[in-house]
C-alpha cells in the first residue's frame, strides 16, 4: 500500500525553481527544524488546449484520495460517482453532437470544502466492514442536485466514498453546496450553498443515511459558503454574492456580507438565535459604510466610492461593529428569510464576494481571517485602487462575543494573487489563501490558479509576495472541457481546474477540535493537508512532505 501511495503521488509532483521560502513555527519556541519549508514555485501558464501537471514546492508530493471517477458504494442512477452525474460518459462521446439539453459528456458535481474528522463507530453499506475512523466529509456544487459525501479514508477502493444523503429528511432535494464544518455542540455537520433561490444553511448527521434538515428559518439564507464555529459556539457565516455590474466597467458592486450567529442553544440550531452582520464604520465620516445600489444619483452605486477605496487598500485599521438583523425571539414565524436583504436594511457593510474564514490559532478567537474575491477580471475599473483585485482582511475583537472590533487588509490583491478562495491555517503564523480566479482571467494573466502562505506578521504594504506553494495545473478533463465551453452550444461543465476545500487539521471532533483552537503542527500528530482539484477529474488530493 504505501508503494502505491508513493507512485501516485509522484505523478502529482512536478519540480519548481527555487525563490522566497517560509519555514512552518513550532509553537512558542519559534522555528522548528522537524517543521517543514515552503519554496515559491513558478504558475503554471494557461496555453489553449494543453494540460498542466500541478506544481507543489519541493519536498512535497500529493496522491488522490478520492476522484470523480470513483464510483460511490452506495451509487444511485443519478449520482454513480464521486464527481459525476450519470447523465452521460465519463469522457466526451465523439458520437454526440453536444446541443442543450444533450450531453456529449456526464455533468460533473464538483466537490467543494473538506471537513476532516475522526469519528469511531461509523458504518457504510457493508454491515460487516469496518470502516476505520478517519473520514473527509464534502458537499458537491454542480449537477444535477446537491449531495453528500465521505471519503472513508481508511478503507479499501470498494469502499472507498459514501454517498450519505441526496435528500433532506422532508423528502426534498438538498441543493447545491459550497461550504461545511463540524459542529461539536451540535454535533452535527453543517453544510452552506450560494444557490440561488434555494440557498441554505443544512445541518447533517455524520454517517450513512444521514439525516440533513434545512435550519435556514434560523440562520437565513444568503450565498453562503464559509462557515465556522468560535470558542463561545456561534457561528460566523461568510457570503458570495457578485453584484450588479456598473455601467461601462467591467466593476461590480459589493454585495456581501460577513454573519455571526448568537444561539439561544449551543446544542441545537433549531431552538434559534440571533443573526448578525459586520458592519464597518468610515473613517471619514464615522459613520456605517452600508449597501448604495446604481440610480440616477449614484451612477456607479457603491463600488467607487473612498470608504470602497479604503476597504480595498492598505491603511489604519477602521473601527467594526455587529448589528443584529433577525432575532427568532421577534420573527417567530418559523420560515427562512433574506439575510442579504436583512443585512443592507439594517446598514451592515457589504464587501467584494466574501468566501471563506478562519480563525487565526492561538490567538483565543480573537483575530478572524476572511478574504473577497473581487471582480476576477483584469479589465476592471475598480481593480486599480477599489478592491477589484480582491482582498485578505483581518478582523480583531477583544473576544469572539464583542461586538465591537478593528477590520484591517491583511494583503491587497494584484493581478497575480486575485480571486482568493479558501482559506486554512498551516501554523500559528502563517496562512494559505488558494485562488478560484476563473477562466476569463486565467486567459489574461496567463496563468492558472495558486495557493498561496502568508507570513501574517509580515507587513505587505511595504513590499514582498507571499510563497506560492501550489501551482495548480489543469488536468486533461479540464483541458477538454475548456475547449468545449468556448464552443458553446450548451455544454454544462465548467472549464478550467479551480482550488477549492484547502484544510488543515487533526480530525479532533470535540470542542478543542474547533479550527483555530489548537496552533496545528502541520504532518505531526495527526494534523494533515487536503485540497479538491474542483473540475475536470475532481480529484480530492492528501499533500505529504516527499520524506514522510
Amino acid at each position: 500500500m504505501a508503494t502505491t501511495k508513493r507512485r501516485i503521488a509522484a505523478a502529482g509532483l512536478a519540480l519548481g525553481v527555487a525563490g522566497a521560502a517560509l519555514a512552518l513555527t513550532g509553537g512558542a519556541a519559534g522555528a522548528n527544524r522537524d517543521q517543514p519549508r515552503w519554496t515559491s514555485v513558478p504558475a503554471n501558464t494557461d496555453t489553449r488546449g494543453i494540460a498542466a501537471p500541478n506544481v507543489l514546492s519541493p519536498g512535497f508530493i500529493q496522491y488522490a484520495v478520492a476522484q470523480g471517477s470513483t464510483r460511490l458504494e452506495t451509487p444511485t442512477a443519478d449520482v454513480p460517482y464521486y464527481g459525476y452525474d450519470g447523465n452521460g460518459t465519463l469522457v466526451p462521446d465523439p458520437t454526440v453532437t453536444q446541443a442543450p439539453g444533450h450531453n456529449v459528456e456526464a455533468s460533473k458535481t464538483e466537490p467543494d470544502k473538506n471537513t476532516y474528522l475522526r469519528l469511531p463507530g461509523l458504518h457504510g453499506a457493508d454491515p460487516n466492514y469496518r470502516y476505520g475512523t478517519r473520514f473527509l466529509y464534502q458537499g458537491h456544487e454542480t449537477g444535477i442536485a446537491g449531495y453528500l459525501t465521505r471519503i472513508n479514508l481508511d478503507a479499501d477502493a470498494a469502499h472507498r466514498v459514501t454517498l450519505l444523503a441526496t435528500r433532506q429528511a422532508d423528502g426534498t432535494p438538498i441543493p447545491t453546496i459550497d461550504g461545511s464544518t463540524w459542529d461539536p455542540w451540535a454535533q452535527r455537520l453543517l453544510f452552506t450553498t450560494e444557490s440561488g433561490g434555494n440557498a441554505s444553511v443544512m445541518q447533517s448527521t455524520p454517517d450513512i443515511n444521514a439525516t440533513v434538515e434545512d435550519v435556514s428559518a434560523v440562520t437565513g439564507r444568503g450565498g453562503y459558503e464559509g462557515i465556522q464555529n468560535d470558542s463561545d459556539g456561534n457561528l460566523w457565516i461568510v457570503e458570495d454574492i457578485g453584484g450588479a455590474t456598473v455601467p461601462g466597467t467591467n466593476a461590480k458592486l459589493p454585495n456581501s456580507f460577513v454573519y455571526r450567529l448568537v444561539l439561544n442553544d449551543k446544542s441545537d440550531l433549531k431552538k434559534g438565535g440571533k443573526l448578525q452582520a459586520l458592519q464597518v464604520i468610515s473613517r471619514r465620516t464615522g459613520n456605517p459604510i452600508t449597501f448604495q445600489p446604481i440610480d440616477a444619483a449614484h451612477p456607479t452605486g457603491g463600488a467607487f466610492t473612498d470608504d470602497m477605496k479604503d476597504l480595498g487598500n492598505y491603511g489604519p485599521a477602521v473601527r467594526t461593529h455587529w448589528v443584529t438583523i433577525h432575532d427568532t425571539s421577534v420573527d417567530t414565524s418559523g420560515q427562512p428569510f433574506s439575510a442579504n436583504a436583512a443585512a443592507k436594511a439594517a446598514g451592515a457593510t457589504p464587501f467584494k464576494r466574501p468566501e471563506n474564514g478562519q480563525f487565526r490559532p492561538g490567538t483565543g478567537f480573537r483575530e478572524f481571517f476572511f478574504d473577497a474575491t473581487g471582480d476576477t477580471n483584469a479589465n476592471s475599473t475598480a481593480n486599480a485602487g477599489f478592491g477589484g483585485w480582491g482582498n485578505a482582511y483581518r478582523l480583531t475583537q477583544s473576544r469572539p462575543g464583542s461586538d465591537d472590533g478593528w477590520l484591517s487588509v491583511f494583503f491587497a490583491g494584484d493581478k497575480a494573487h486575485s480571486g482568493f478562495d479558501n482559506v486554512a491555517f498551516f501554523d500559528k503564523d502563517h496562512v494559505a489563501y488558494v485562488e478560484d480566479a476563473g477562466d476569463t482571467l486565467h486567459a489574461q494573466r496567463a496563468a492558472f490558479d495558486s495557493g498561496y502562505l502568508f507570513d501574517v506578521g509580515q507587513d505587505y504594504s511595504r513590499g514582498g509576495a507571499p510563497v506560492r506553494f501550489l501551482a495548480e495545473g489543469r488536468d486533461a478533463a479540464a483541458t477538454q472541457d475548456n475547449m468545449l465551453s468556448a464552443a458553446g452550444n450548451g455544454f454544462q461543465n465548467e472549464g478550467d481546474n479551480e482550488i477549492t476545500g484547502i484544510h488543515v487539521s487533526d480530525g479532533d471532533p470535540g470542542r478543542d477540535g474547533i479550527l483555530g483552537a489548537k496552533v496545528p503542527r502541520l504532518f505531526h500528530d495527526g494534523w494533515r493537508l487536503f485540497w479538491n482539484q474542483q473540475h475536470g477529474d475532481n480529484v480530492a488530493w492528501e499533500v505529504v512532505p516527499q520524506d514522510g
